[in-house]
């Protein structure tokens, strides 16, 4: 059996001694497929790889349906999901294990999927009644529980990065904007944030940006749909909710930087503030 393959299985099997490293074949490979990857720079990519390689040593994959889960299909949703942490993760040191990967502890299991999920809901009504439903997603982040992914949108994520939209990142933003208990749209954020003092001030900067981008955004995609104005590059499912649109702003901000900021370069500002802040969970 090819010995590539067998990479994950060793990993989780390896209970004391630092984590297994991604072997080489298999980490070029994923970079070729996943052409936002190969953009960064060559210290992003070393520390891309050293974040990986700790979050599969501490996250279980399971495959539903029938879908099965490889090694390469691993280290997908691996380098996709630590993307939004490298910066935080450049003074970290082989073989310690980053401290950004606090982020994600909330949690252990990710379930691949042979494709969109249908997913049961309950919603409750003004008189109080409860009423099911179902509807169909490709992805689903659950507060202090597992992520639900569809592999084939996992898998298309290269070419999909060309209309700025990535499902892992999505996902995992989500549970960045989860740390402080609920997914709202604003994520915990560093000390100091963009010269603020304190928590709510760094709230109502991060709000005052984001709200103004999503209500233009949200407009956009309301003129396109009812009056034919022209469609919107950013996906207009982040105009369901502030913390839609974070998720889905980030895909963008990610995968597709220099188109995001042709319509969001005051968010860019803020996600660089946030992101490439180098600064660990301070909550």
């Amino acid at each position: 059996m090819n010995p590539v393959m067998q990479w994950l299985r060793r990993q989780h099997k390896s209970l004391v001694g630092p984590a297994r490293e991604v072997p080489e074949a298999l980490w070029q490979a994923n970079l070729r497929q996943y052409p936002f990857l190969q953009a960064l720079t060559l210290q992003e990519q070393a520390v891309l790889r050293h974040l990986s390689t700790h979050f599969l040593s501490e996250k279980e994959f399971h495959g539903a349906s029938g879908q099965e889960v490889t090694d390469a299909a691993a280290l997908a949703v691996a380098t996709q999901a630590t993307l939004p942490l490298v910066h935080w993760s450049m003074a970290a040191k082989a073989p310690a294990r980053p401290q950004a990967l606090d982020w994600y502890d909330d949690f252990v299991g990710i379930v691949l999927y042979p494709g969109p999920v249908r997913a049961r809901r309950q919603q409750r009504d003004a008189a109080g009644l409860v009423h099911e439903y179902s509807e169909t997603i490709a992805g689903e982040a659950m507060l202090q529980g597992p992520i639900v992914l569809s592999w084939p949108h996992v898998q298309d994520a290269g070419m999909a990065a060309e209309s700025g939209q990535n499902l892992v990142i999505h996902e995992f933003v989500h549970k960045l904007d989860m740390c402080d208990g609920q997914a709202d749209g604003v994520p915990p954020l560093p000390k100091g944030f963009m010269g603020t003092r304190g928590p709510r001030g760094a709230r109502k900067v991060w709000l005052t940006h984001l709200q103004a981008a999503f209500d233009r955004f949200r407009e956009q995609a309301t003129m396109a749909e009812r009056f034919g104005g022209p469609p919107t590059w950013l996906n207009t499912y982040g105009a369901q909710s502030l913390t839609e649109f974070f998720a889905v702003a980030c895909e963008a901000y990610f995968v597709n930087r220099d188109r995001f900021s042709e319509d969001f370069g005051d968010l860019v500002l803020l996600f660089d503030a946030f992101f490439k802040c180098r600064t660990a969970l301070t909550t």
